[in-house]
């Protein structure tokens, strides 16, 4: 089967042919470059898509990552951004083994169709123009045989003709013999012309068309193999990134395996634990002794049994008690009448009184004017969330619970002793490059590194002062937390995070509107005692035992030493009665105690105090 021999007269359907060829040569890198657009663009979305879902550095998604479903999470991104990587490899190889070697192919094999088909053309040209030679050389030998017979004729016409002289006969004579000479010679040449013409014509249909065919045969056909290995090649750039691709879907399988959801929500109970102990049982108070009251809890609570409507405090506060305060104790407190305080008592301030401690000097409000502010406009206070985000908070985390305070001062700790261990690797380093200057002086003076090595001693010293003062209040923490009693869990429920008055921290340790936990104490309202080496001679003494509690009945500002300041409302434990001079000694919680006037106060003392 050869184009030469079955084909020899299409040489022109073979030109249109092969042209069409190269066009779908071109085609078909049109298609595969297309194609490495389409994988580029698809890869580079792949990796905008997991670069937007990383954590972004220093925020607070960075410390959601430390959940196994959100680690998971982030080995998907990071598996992705791998995917993409192999698309690009896909794009890259498409572009060099398909694109770019076709591209040069095309152009090698247009030059080569080229070639072919110029050798086609000439070898047309020169069996047209041996053809033409045989024409001309035909219509003169016709015409010199017309032209002998014409002048024979007239010979003999001439000769037949008795009034015509023999010079005319001989004439003519001569004519018709020099027309059949030049016919004679006519007919030679064309019988030479036309075995020329009928050989040059079997070389050009039986050798010259036919090898010219075959090599244009043989570049078609080479053109149908190299698409088809680019075809195979496509193919094979796609299946050699598959391994790759299923070692990323193998990852992301791997880490969605991994996630652990015990493990999370134990780190739930560690990023959140506050390390408070629940509050022990509430004492029974006993309010059927006759005594003057004012506004009591139990009638508060009979009201509430006799159908009265209770107040509301608001959309998310309804049915919510606050954190270790009972909810009728807190109605008595925001319903206590609000008189006019009387002129202070004429008796004298107790000044003298050993063990009081020293009166805070800040202005307070009554309890109930506090609370309403709060239900009507958004409190001062911060959650633990806005300290992660930035929030200025003390040195030694003291804001915090005591569980969170101890991981932080932990962390600090940690963090330190990574800095002393920095800077002691820097002097280790400086300390052998002074001897290596000391032993050999021509590679440096060994004075130039004394500055810095005493200023890495100098911060070296001020790093392990800084760990042991941290480790000084991770020790308090830690030396703190299991030993507490009952008493201590008791008080700790009701009053320990109102770190200065009740008035003014407004019951500090309780849910925010948005239900979230708060302990944060309000900066406008923070008040804490001086500390003396008297008050720590008193802290290690044991605390007088409570005798009973009292109410305030006015505001007193308590501007002397001993005393402390109470708001209207507010109740307190009663530690001592008045011993006749006018003032009764109380305690807010476990740090604030002092004296207030006996009249400001209605005195709730128990039982078996009395009986005592």
């Amino acid at each position: 089967m050869s184009w030469g021999t079955e084909l020899w007269d299409q040489f022109d359907n073979l030109e249109k042919h092969t042209q069409w060829g190269i066009d779908v040569l071109e085609k078909y890198i049109k298609f595969v470059k297309e194609r490495t657009e389409i994988e580029l663009s698809y890869a580079k979305q792949l990796r905008n898509l997991s670069k937007k879902y990383q954590p972004k550095k220093n925020s607070k998604e960075e410390e959601e990552y430390r959940y196994t479903s959100t680690r998971a999470f982030l080995a998907t991104l990071n598996e992705m951004n791998d995917y993409a990587g192999q698309h690009e490899v896909i794009s890259e190889n498409m572009t060099s083994l398909i694109t770019g070697e076709l591209t040069r192919y095309v152009q090698e094999l247009k030059q080569e169709r080229k070639s072919h088909f110029h050798d086609g053309r000439k070898a047309q040209q020169h069996i047209e123009t041996c053809w033409k030679q045989l024409e001309a050389s035909k219509r003169r030998f016709e015409r010199d045989c017309k032209e002998a017979d014409r002048a024979q004729q007239y010979f003999e016409k001439m000769d037949a003709d008795i009034n015509v002289t023999k010079a005319d006969v001989e004439k003519a004579r001569q004519q018709a013999q020099l027309r059949h000479q030049m016919a004679e010679d006519s007919k030679a040449e064309y019988s030479s012309t036309l075995q020329k013409f009928n050989s040059e014509q079997h070389d050009h249909y039986y050798t010259h068309i036919p090898n010219i065919f075959q090599k244009i045969q043989e570049m078609e056909e080479r053109r149908i193999v190299r698409i088809g290995e680019s075809m195979k090649t496509f193919a094979e750039v796609d299946r050699q990134v598959i391994p790759i691709i299923g070692k990323c879907l193998d990852e992301i399988t791997k880490a969605a395996e991994s996630i652990d959801h015990k493990n999370d929500s134990q780190l739930v109970i560690e990023a959140f634990k506050s390390g408070f102990e629940p509050p022990g049982d509430v004492d029974f108070e006993d309010f059927t002794q006759p005594m003057k009251r004012t506004v009591s809890e139990s009638s508060l609570s009979n009201s509430r049994g006799d159908g009265k409507s209770e107040p509301k405090f608001g959309g998310k506060s309804k049915g919510k008690l606050w954190p270790f305060i009972k909810k009728n104790k807190l109605m008595s407190l925001l319903t206590s009448p609000h008189q006019p305080p009387p002129p202070p008592p004429a008796s004298a301030s107790p000044s003298a009184v050993p063990n009081g401690p020293q009166s805070p000097k800040q202005q307070k409000e009554p309890l109930s004017h506090r609370f309403n502010e709060f239900m009507t406009s958004k409190p001062k206070i911060h959650c633990f969330r806005s300290l992660k985000r930035g929030g200025a908070g003390p040195e030694d985390f003291s804001n915090l619970p005591p569980e969170q305070r101890r991981k932080k001062l932990q962390q600090k700790v940690d963090e330190l002793n990574k800095d002393i261990q920095k800077e002691m690797d820097q002097r280790d380093a400086l300390t052998k490059m002074k001897d290596v200057y000391i032993k050999n002086p021509q590679m440096g003076d060994a004075a130039s590194v004394d500055h810095r090595l005493a200023e890495l001693g100098q911060n070296i010293e001020k790093l392990r002062l800084e760990v042991q003062k941290f480790e000084g209040w991770l020790a308090e923490v830690e030396g703190r937390l299991p030993a507490r009693t009952e008493q201590a869990r008791r008080q700790s429920g009701l009053y320990e995070a109102q770190n200065t008055s009740a008035v003014n921290s407004c019951a500090q340790d309780r849910e925010s509107p948005d239900g979230s936990y708060t302990e944060e104490q309000s900066q406008e309202t923070e008040m804490k005692v001086p500390a003396t080496d008297f008050d720590d001679e008193f802290d290690d003494e044991e605390p007088l035992p409570t005798i009973g509690t009292c109410k305030a009945l006015y505001t007193f500002e308590g501007q002397n030493e001993g005393t402390i300041s109470v708001a209207e409302g507010e109740m307190l434990y009663v530690i001592e009665e008045d011993k006749g001079d006018g003032w009764t000694r109380i305690r807010r919680n476990e740090d604030e105690e002092g004296y207030v006037p006996t009249s400001y106060v209605e005195v709730y003392l128990d039982k078996n105090a009395k009986d005592s």
